[in-house]
């Protein structure tokens, strides 16, 4: 009987034979998928970059989580990725995918390391990935059951975090765990005919791969009608809209930068780009 070793190997010897693209390649089928949604090219887009997907995957391993199980949740990441890629700005693929494959899954280590969700504000998460790490660096942590105060302090100032934050990541990562396995009446349960497992009362919170699969979908025509509808405004109105409704790299522009750039009033960068909003918004309501 095949073991899931077995199959991740056989897998990993898969992903290494598909072959690297090169930059003309990857903006000829990127185009394709933006342009006509051609779906041999998004798939030979994620085939090319499998192996970084592997990659990301592979350093998250010392969190004790099934790989193929992180290496699903960055092909997941990947997808989102080649759906929301833009060719003409000039950059590979891989710059933008590592972002989404990496934000993927990090956010399932956090969901499935510990019993308890560790969190997933943006303090939560350095802390998360990084205290191990530095801790290692300034004392043995076999030695101590604690942190020092002085190492508190060095962290939070590492990491730019307050104290406090750090002592009650410090105290989660070190806190004892329950066997889900464990009967929810106890070990010592007289019933052991009705018992149950603290496993079966856990519901399941997260998408299965197939809902997973069919968000992705949705989000992919999303795009589509939003690329459609952007293609309704002048150009004027598609930068302001852009740079203030759709900037996720940075924040978003203000009205002073905007007018002066356009040489004209706050008020009238305001206007066009609740002009934009409504044009936008009318033409996905009626395509849809």
């Amino acid at each position: 009987m095949t073991t899931s070793q077995d199959a991740l190997q056989s897998y990993l010897k898969q992903v290494r034979t598909y072959s690297t693209l090169t930059f003309e390649e990857e903006q000829r089928l990127a185009k394709l998928w933006r342009d006509k949604q051609d779906e041999k090219a998004f798939h030979s887009l994620m085939e090319s970059y499998l192996r970084l997907v592997v990659k990301v995957a592979l350093s998250f391993r010392g969190y004790g989580l099934p790989v193929e199980e992180m290496i699903q949740e960055g092909n997941i990441g990947l997808m989102q990725a080649i759906a929301r890629f833009d060719p003409d700005k000039g950059f590979r693929l891989s710059t933008y995918a590592m972002w989404w494959i990496r934000a993927q899954v990090q956010e399932f280590v956090l969901n499935n390391w510990s019993m308890v969700k560790i969190g997933t504000s943006g303090v939560q998460k350095k802390l998360f990935f990084n205290l191990r790490k530095i801790r290692s660096q300034l004392e043995d942590m076999d030695g101590f059951e604690h942190l020092s105060p002085d190492a508190v302090t060095t962290i939070a100032k590492e990491l730019n975090v307050k104290e406090k934050d750090v002592l009650d990541m410090e105290h989660r990562l070190r806190g004892q765990e329950m066997s889900l396995n464990v009967s929810a009446g106890g070990e010592n349960s007289q019933d052991e005919g009705n018992a149950t497992d603290y496993l079966d009362q856990i519901v399941e919170e997260r998408p299965n791969q197939e809902e997973a699969y069919s968000e992705i979908q949705q989000s992919r025509h999303r795009y589509s009608l939003l690329r459609e509808a952007l293609g309704e405004l002048n150009d004027r109105e598609r930068e302001i809209f852009v740079r203030r409704r759709l900037n996720d790299s940075a924040e978003p522009s203000t009205l002073e930068v905007l007018s002066q750039q356009f040489k004209i009033s706050r008020e009238r960068v305001r206007q066009l780009e609740n002009r934009a909003f409504e044009k936008v918004q009318t033409y996905m309501q009626a395509v849809a």
